[in-house]
């Protein structure tokens, strides 16, 4: 029998890693399953059988980020949509897509934005993109970025300053969604909300950034709060 080359060695030691960490992920979810189980045996009889969530998600990718964990929500109770940066442009067919279904089809009756500090999104947008799929999807925020380059420059702390871009970021994706045809379209005929909230990975807290929108009109009062202490004000 041949030697195994050692690249060849190498890529079989890392097939099986992988199996391995496949298998663990099955395993937890066994457990998870059955722990779900003992609290309630109904709960997946239920959870088969409706969907029928209150609210929208709109949320960064992050993995740092579980939309339904950090507000204490079990699955079914919110409908989730992630993105990079959490934007919600009206063009891309797959946000638009989920927020249809989630405003005509599942009908909730809020739709929240939530940013968080520390966004990997952020901080790429401060700096020129480059002109591969992930620039070209930080566009719009670099645009934002640049609209308010000269406030952000007189922030001399970085972490602040990516903070505040997060701030802006949520308010500009209300003020953007209260423009887009599915929400004005539900307004016409029914009462929805839209929220703009920001969570801190420092200590695990979601609150407000800006006014709640329930109305074309309200677009002109979802303003970014201006200090620490608005913020703090807001914290849920």
């Amino acid at each position: 029998m041949g030697r195994i080359a050692p690249d060849q060695a190498a890529e079989t030691r890392q097939v099986a890693e992988q199996i391995q960490t496949i298998e663990s992920l099955i395993a937890r979810n066994r457990a998870w399953a059955a722990r779900k189980t003992r609290v309630d045996p109904g709960f997946f009889a239920r959870l088969a059988n409706q969907q029928n969530p209150a609210y929208f998600w709109v949320g960064c990718s992050d993995s740092r980020v579980p939309a339904t964990e950090i507000v204490d929500l079990d699955p079914g109770e919110m409908f989730v949509h992630r993105n990079v940066a959490n934007l919600v442009p009206a063009g891309d067919p797959n946000f638009t897509a989920a927020l249809a279904f989630a405003v005509e089809v599942l009908r909730v009756r809020h739709v929240i934005v939530v940013g968080h500090y520390g966004c990997g999104g952020i901080q790429a947008a401060s700096k020129p993109l480059a002109n591969d799929a992930l620039g070209k999807w930080l566009s719009p925020l670099r645009s934002l970025y640049l609209h308010h380059e000269r406030e952000l420059t007189t922030i001399d702390a970085p972490q602040r300053r990516d903070d505040r871009l997060c701030e802006l970021n949520v308010v500009a994706q209300i003020q953007a969604l209260s423009r887009n045809p599915v929400i004005t379209r539900a307004w016409a005929h029914r009462s929805l909300t839209i929220h703009g909230m920001i969570y801190s990975l420092r200590d695990g807290l979601i609150g407000a950034v800006c006014d709640a929108v329930s109305s074309p009109a309200g677009e002109a009062h979802a303003q970014v709060a201006q200090s620490d202490d608005e913020l703090d004000a807001n914290i849920m």
